[in-house]
């Protein structure tokens, strides 16, 4: 192509949401109770307090939510099923009343002229398999196919594009490492079979889904992280190697190429001797994908220690890596953040891209995830002008059309988030929308960034 402002004119242009980031409704038509419900409960572990009711009130919402997708011009919306609404206790019997719901959902959108591209686990495991073990353990794998053939024989004569598990990364590390997120365990010998079931859980749930005979594209939406070293002695280099083995390749290895990584595993080897993966399991990790899904937001710098480095610009790392000396850590670049802290550097969007395109053997592309949470305000004029997301969006994008130039088969891009919502441990003190939401009103503004979206949306050019 040689028109930078332009994408290719089959393009598809979305924006993205979860489950219990939106829905509320949590008791709601037989829902039953997911971690998420319960780790909210836990004084301390929510800012402010907040819990997944009211969100944005979405499973009563839907349709005004849907126009306003169409105002948006959206060509698709990624959304998540709950797992609790379909299996209150994570199998047995199906609650009809939840798999109507998005039943609706899709018939509404198809209507609307809006792609439904589905995610079958966006982190609200069904408390019941969490008290039986959760993903450390090897049935809830085995569960989570029997989920994905329920749901993808209620809705695979419409929805063709499916991803099976957002971020494993998050849910293995921030919920069973750091207990930052839910369930909130800190367990390395956990966190390694969370990886491996997760994992599993994909190859097996891909495979429950083409069962279903649907026109069925399968993909899973990976976290993919740059870490860069902060400086150039081989001290720093070998930190970012074994830091980018624990937060990337233990997680695309297997599903890209069917095997750990040799270095991961020796990485390892104190924490773990993988005695988690039994035969045929890497076979069916690696089921072949349709697609991929990429979602990012920020690179990440690390050093072998913090000797010398301005203590204002460095955090620790050794938890979060696992496989990491406890030495290593993170280091700003001095670059602008977002209201999460997160630097905003569009050129890791691109290296992602460049990437996975050589890893992944030349399969298609999109982007599943792409934002930024900036303290929004309602002006006088009843807009939202929040030109610094604006210029989030206009630079990722730019660094993603380069990618297109480059070869890469992307093939999509989906902003996060539609609209404000619950941000997991951050309550709702973090907004990440292109539509702003009074969580004490419901109301929905549309804003500056989602203007300017629609506008790209609509012709494929850069406003």
């Amino acid at each position: 192509m040689n028109d930078s402002n332009a994408f290719p004119d089959d393009f598809l242009w979305g924006a993205a949401t979860a489950s219990f980031q939106i829905e509320g409704a949590t008791t709601a038509d037989g829902r039953g109770r997911s971690i998420w419900d319960t780790f909210a409960e836990i004084p301390g572990k929510i800012l402010g307090g907040d819990t997944g009711d009211p969100a944005d009130d979405h499973y009563h919402r839907y349709p005004s939510d849907i126009a306003l997708m169409r105002d948006l011009n959206l060509g698709a919306y990624r959304f998540s099923v709950a797992w609790p609404r379909v299996f209150p206790e994570g199998r047995g019997k199906v609650n009809q009343a939840g798999l109507d719901f998005y039943d609706r959902l899709v018939d509404t959108l198809l209507e609307a002229g809006i792609q439904p591209w589905a995610t079958l686990y966006h982190w609200d495991l069904p408390q019941a398999l969490e008290d039986a073990g959760g993903w450390p353990a090897r049935d809830t794998a085995h569960h989570f196919a029997e989920y994905a053939r329920t749901v993808g024989e209620a809705l695979g004569d419409r929805v063709t594009h499916w991803m099976t598990v957002n971020e494993p990364w998050c849910s293995a590390f921030l919920g069973h490492l750091e207990g930052v997120h839910a369930p909130g365990r800190r367990d390395a010998g956990d966190t390694l079979a969370a990886t491996h079931h997760l994992l599993l859980g994909h190859g097996l749930a891909a495979q429950a889904l083409r069962s279903t005979g649907g026109p069925t594209r399968v993909g899973l939406a990976h976290n993919q992280a740059v870490i860069r070293p902060h400086g150039p002695s081989a001290e720093d280099v070998r930190a970012a190697r074994r830091a980018d083995g624990v937060r990337n390749r233990l997680f695309t290895d297997p599903v890209l190429k069917g095997r750990y990584p040799a270095d991961v595993v020796r990485d390892l080897s104190e924490v773990s001797d993988f005695s988690f993966v039994r035969d045929g399991d890497l076979e069916t990790m690696s089921t072949p994908l349709d697609f991929l899904g990429v979602n990012f937001y920020s690179p990440e710098f690390v050093a072998a220690s913090a000797d010398g480095l301005d203590p204002a610009r460095v955090s620790g790392a050794g938890d979060v890596w696992l496989g990491a000396g406890p030495e290593e850590v993170h280091v700003s670049q001095g670059l602008p953040v977002t209201h999460m802290g997160w630097e905003v550097d569009p050129t890791g969007l691109y290296d992602v891209l460049l990437r996975l395109a050589g890893d992944s053997g030349g399969i298609d592309l999109y982007v599943t995830e792409n934002g930024c949470a900036f303290e929004d305000t309602v002006t006088a004029d009843g807009r939202v002008h929040d030109h610094d997301r604006r210029d989030y969006y206009e630079a990722h994008l730019r660094a993603a059309r380069e990618a297109v130039d480059a070869g890469v088969p992307l093939r999509g891009y989906f902003a996060w988030s539609l609209l404000d919502n619950f941000e997991w441990a951050w309550g709702y003190s973090r907004r990440f929308g292109l539509v702003h939401v009074d969580y004490a009103t419901q109301e929905r503004v549309v804003k500056d960034s989602g203007l300017w979206y629609a506008e790209l949306a609509r012709t494929g050019r850069f406003p």
